[in-house]
């Protein structure tokens, strides 16, 4: 059975399964796929992930049938087309402040004549069994480009954001966002106007008719968002899976000691 595009399933009754990734390791971004995660990002910004292995993560992710999401770091506009190239099916943009950035990272994304990507996605075309020109007249549409609202600029921005051609979504912060409308520089992902904020830009992402995802470090924060009205939101990182285990598994063996 041919597999729906990222931007169908994500549409779909239920919300993805989506994992994070930090650590630059194909078998482990694969196994996340195999245990249940129906997608993983891999973090070029603050995981120590670059490009030398994001190709090989990206395929490990596809091949294991899951659906291969990336971050770049802050401003590297390029690094995105070259992740499409090699797969990625969105590219999340990190401490986007305006219409003129979010512009400026959809002309990375999307071919002529919505952007100015480069033509060259030989490993994308055999990922997706598509032929060349199949590829390169739907990957426009299958691809997303996502910006992250995570400053104070960036929410007053957010409706010419949303509008800008080539912006198919946002995906929150909401550590960095906290941070950004704190009066002391503290986090506080339990404050009202953190919550507000949030429920904000989700209400304003769908009604724009645009895909909206937030960064959930546990299952309590993914229903937490998911009932603010947000498309997705990932669940945990590798590295803090391991731990989790790892902590799990001694409890268990001094338990019984």
């Amino acid at each position: 059975m041919e597999r729906p595009s990222l931007r169908a399933a994500l549409a779909g009754a239920r919300p993805l399964r989506v994992g994070w990734s930090c650590l630059p390791d194909p078998l482990a971004t694969e196994t996340m796929v195999r245990a249940g995660f129906e997608a993983v990002l891999i973090d070029l910004q603050h995981g120590v992930i670059d490009m030398g292995v994001a190709p090989a993560m990206l395929g490990a992710i596809r091949a294991a049938g899951g659906y291969a999401l990336a971050r770049i770091p802050v401003g590297e506009y390029q690094s995105a087309s070259r992740l499409l190239d090699w797969g990625a099916e969105m590219v999340v943009a990190p401490m986007i402040e305006t219409a003129d950035d979010a512009r400026a990272f959809a002309s990375f994304m999307k071919y002529p004549p919505n952007g100015l990507r480069s033509y060259g996605p030989a490993r994308a075309v055999q990922l997706s069994g598509l032929s060349s020109d199949a590829y390169r007249t739907s990957a426009n549409g299958s691809t997303l480009a996502i910006v992250m609202i995570e400053t104070r600029s960036a929410l007053a921005h957010l409706e010419a954001i949303l509008a800008v051609p080539g912006i198919d979504g946002v995906f929150v912060g909401p550590y960095d966002l906290s941070i950004a409308l704190s009066q002391d520089g503290e986090p506080g992902l339990d404050r009202p106007d953190t919550i507000a904020a949030m429920e904000r830009v989700a209400r304003q992402t769908k009604a724009a008719g645009k895909v909206c995802g937030a960064f959930g470090a546990n299952a309590a924060l993914v229903r937490r968002y998911l009932g603010l009205g947000f498309t997705f939101a990932t669940l945990s990182t590798d590295v803090d899976l391991i731990a989790g285990a790892a902590r799990a598994a001694i409890a268990e063996v001094e338990g019984d000691s």
